[in-house]
């Protein structure tokens, strides 16, 4: 690594408040905090209280008073619907603030929530941000949720307000938002004052009077609403994600750390300054949408983009490339899932020739573990450096990453390099002690946490602590397992449900994966651990292939099963696997390994809110089935 990271890192580590103090100078505050970390709050480290600060005004507001009012703040870019738009931060500022005083004069205001289930549109993020105005908490639901889902989130946030789309547009077919607000408007035992509703030309929707307004109609009449200082511990956004008992954790997310930290992240991880172009082709419903679509580029002074699209089908596996080309990217931040599909589709990735990516320098993967054939893949075929980095909702920025901006260092395949700054990564076993390198175990992170990490959940202390806080003492545990090498590096096995145990042996289904991936007909591979009453449990494997592949399935299957047994050994037990037509996947790309578990072990199991195809779930039943396991 280069002395620059060494040196950050050591400071973060020694001296934290003293690291993020100077880091939090970029950020502009109305009052300064009374102390940089309060180690003494519960259930987890404050940053910066006593601070005041506005969200939205150093998103937009600093940024067009420092003269930079021209500059395109937000691209908004849609083969959906074959639509593109340019947003300098003086419009879009005007856009929000006219936005914020339509909620204002509905009486929403600091601390009240909004719920926003919407599609990917300007309204989405120009929603966002006029919450972060007024001092309203909001809570994005991926757009197109089921209704019972939506209502539980209604019931748990109490939203004085509801934002929501008409309607979403995905390839081939309409899908109607406003029958699902109602239904769980319906369901919810809370009741929101007011919906505004953004009408979509491709599907509009029938108010209900006296509850509805149509967005138009909303900000016709509306005053542009001023910034309202919050306190930098109040929350900015609440984000619900999935939790082990079926009640959904609402990750909060406070104003100051949040700040402070994604604005530290974009020139120091991802290597870009003010008046840059970045791309996280993600969604607004999901963390890396909030961090990386609307508040880190904006707080930065770049150029974000707004992508209403898929990476195949709209219309084909280049529409990456277009994006960059024309757009003028130079980093992208995606899954490895959307590379996995572009590779399948497009395995020699014939369509990158037609656009210049002569300007695209870095490709950040995250969400799913990076295996190793991808990342080769994309390294080959872009030419550019491929950084895995590790986080997750709860943290609400990188917890690993090869920190480009601090001096990029060698990349080892499998790898998200090193901790970042703030982050004091430890490998422990079942009974909290430490292991040495490269021995597999739990991945904890010693407390505090740097910012922008959630202090607790809503509404939610003790929850909080037993999920995160009680199994290792003194840390914060990801439920990730790995490893740390003797240089540093971290490895993110999978999760610690996917840490199996065969015949006494603890092995990782990522390892096994990664060796599957590495077959030249497989294009995507899930291992998941069954139950087996000789061994305890034993792994099985589902490839997708790829396109054009027309060999015998059968003997894939044997040569991965070859291919395991030389790499891993026979104490890997790896015998059976099946070829799918596709895995199933949440929204955000990630495969939905303990469905697929609970499934073969005949446990009971329900369809995840979050599903993108429910069929492949009954296609991996049926797979099972043939092998003999109870579905």
């Amino acid at each position: 690594m280069s002395e620059r990271y060494d040196r950050a890192y050591r400071q973060s580590i020694d001296d934290p408040a003293g690291f993020w103090a100077e880091a939090a100078d970029a950020i502009d505050w109305h009052r300064p905090w009374d102390r940089v970390l309060d180690d003494r709050a519960m259930p987890a480290s404050r940053w910066f209280p006593g601070g005041e600060l506005n969200t939205c005004h150093n998103a937009l507001d600093r940024h067009v008073e420092a003269g930079n009012g021209d500059r395109v703040a937000l691209i908004y870019d849609s083969p959906i619907t074959g639509t593109k738009q340019l947003f300098t931060y003086a419009g879009l500022r005007d856009r929000v603030a006219q936005f914020a005083g339509a909620l204002a004069s509905r009486g929403i205001g600091h601390g009240d929530r909004v719920v926003i289930y919407m599609p990917m549109v300007p309204e989405a993020a120009i929603a966002m941000l006029a919450c972060a105005r007024i001092g309203a908490v909001h809570s994005v639901v991926f757009g197109g949720f089921a209704a019972n889902e939506l209502a539980v989130r209604i019931d748990d946030s109490t939203p004085k307000a509801i934002v929501a789309g008409s309607c979403g547009i995905e390839p081939g077919r309409i899908v109607a938002y406003k029958p699902l607000l109602d239904r769980a408007i319906e369901i919810a035992r809370h009741k929101p004052d007011v919906c505004i509703v953004l009408q979509r030309e491709a599907g509009p929707a029938e108010l209900i009077p006296g509850r509805d307004v149509d967005w138009n109609d909303a900000v016709a009449g509306a005053s542009p609403a001023d910034c309202v200082p919050v306190a930098a511990t109040d929350p900015l956004y609440i984000l619900y994600t999935s939790g082990t008992t079926g009640q959904p954790k609402g990750i909060v997310r406070d104003n100051g750390g949040h700040a402070v930290a994604l604005r530290w992240s974009m020139p120091n991880i991802y290597d870009i300054e003010p008046g840059e172009t970045f791309w996280a082709a993600s969604d607004v419903g999901w963390v890396v949408g909030h961090s990386y679509i609307v508040y880190a580029p904006l707080l930065n002074g770049s150029t974000g983009i707004l992508f209403e699209g898929k990476p195949i089908g709209t219309p084909d596996a280049g529409v990456y490339w277009r994006v960059i080309a024309e757009h003028g990217v130079k980093a992208l931040f995606t899954a490895p899932t959307a590379f996995r599909a572009i590779k399948k589709e497009d395995p020699d990735c014939a369509l990158r020739a037609s656009y210049d990516l002569s300007g695209f320098e870095t490709l950040f993967l995250a969400g799913e573990r990076a295996d190793p054939d991808t990342v080769k893949w994309a390294e080959t075929h872009l030419g550019v450096p491929v950084i895995d980095h590790w986080w997750q909702t709860e943290t609400g920025w990188a917890i690993a990453a090869n920190c480009v901006g601090l001096g990029r260092a060698p990349v080892k395949h499998g790898s998200p390099t090193r901790a970042v700054p703030g982050w004091d990564l430890r490998v422990l076993d079942e009974a909290g002690k430490e292991r040495g390198p490269s021995e597999i175990g739990a991945l904890v992170a010693r407390l505090p946490m740097p910012p922008g990490c959630a202090p607790t959940l809503w509404n939610a202390d003790e929850r909080f602590r037993e999920a995160y806080l009680s199994e290792f003492p003194g840390h914060y545990a990801t439920a990730d397992a790995g490893y740390i090498d003797e240089d540093g590096y971290v490895f993110v096995m999978a999760r610690t449900d996917d840490i199996i145990n065969v015949a006494g042996h603890r092995l990782s289904t990522g390892a096994m994966e990664e060796v599957l991936a590495e077959h030249p007909d497989v294009a995507e591979c899930a291992v998941i651990g069954v139950a087996d009453a000789l061994k305890g449990q034993i792994p099985f494997g589902f490839l997708v292939l790829k396109d054009g592949v027309e060999r015998d399935s059968g003997d894939i299957v044997g040569e991965v099963v070859g291919m395991v047994r030389g790499r891993i050994g026979p104490v890997a037990a790896f015998k059976a696997a099946s070829v799918v037509a596709r895995l199933p996947k949440t929204r955000s790309g990630k495969i939905l390994r303990g469905t697929m578990r609970r499934i073969a072990d005949g446990e009971a199991w329900t369809m995840p809110a979050t599903i993108e195809d429910p069929a492949a779930l009954d296609e991996i039943a049926a797979s099972l089935d043939d092998a003999g396991y109870p579905s």
